[in-house]
């Protein structure tokens, strides 16, 4: 045995322990989930589109935003989206409405699907994260418009779902009826004449 390259492997063995302290644990993906709705007992129109979905910025990225309270971000650094938040919301919204409206083809315009719309759904979401209380807050502003009929129905939306516990699980989850309630009054917005 070498005693002269002892420090030199248990230096090598050390550095190769702190590098693998220092990576990170694999990050907890979510989604939202699509919740059932009540089902139209108006027509709406045959085919709609909907927009891509304008976000705020500071919800534009990866990580989940907890809370923008109190002048500060709170996002957490290991929970992550599973997909991009916009193209996210996009997906569940076409689904619920589809649900929602039986009668009714909803798409979104970023899919492979493109024809012409009878209707189309315009959506800026300002905020989608916990107030002070804990609860989760969707604001929103919506414009629908039917092709070849003058002016839209245009609404701001304000909507509250307390999540069951103080995780992130309990947010996505409160996040996810928070938007099954936009789907309806969007659904509802389709219905008008």
């Amino acid at each position: 045995m070498n005693l002269g390259r002892l420090p030199a492997r248990a230096a090598a063995l050390l550095l190769t322990i702190a590098l693998a302290a220092c990576s990170s644990p694999s990050p907890n993906l979510y989604t939202i989930a699509t919740i059932p709705g009540p089902v139209a007992s108006r027509p709406a129109p045959k085919v709609i589109v909907l927009r891509d979905i304008s976000l705020a910025r500071y919800l534009d990225r990866i990580q989940i935003v907890r809370s923008s309270e109190n002048f500060r971000l709170g996002v957490e650094a290991n929970d992550w989206w599973g997909e991009p938040l916009a193209q996210m919301l996009s997906r569940v919204l076409v689904q619920e409405l589809n649900q929602r409206l039986p009668g009714s083809s909803v798409y979104a315009e970023s899919g492979a699907v493109t024809t012409r719309p009878d209707a189309t759904i315009e959506l800026n979401i300002q905020r989608l994260d916990e107030d002070a209380g804990g609860s989760v807050v969707l604001l929103a502003q919506a414009d629908v418009a039917r092709t070849g009929k003058p002016g839209s129905t245009t609404q701001s939306i304000s909507l509250k779902a307390p999540p069951a516990g103080t995780d992130v699980g309990s947010e996505v989850a409160a996040i996810s009826v928070a938007v099954g309630q936009l789907a309806d009054i969007l659904a509802t917005m389709l219905q008008a004449r």
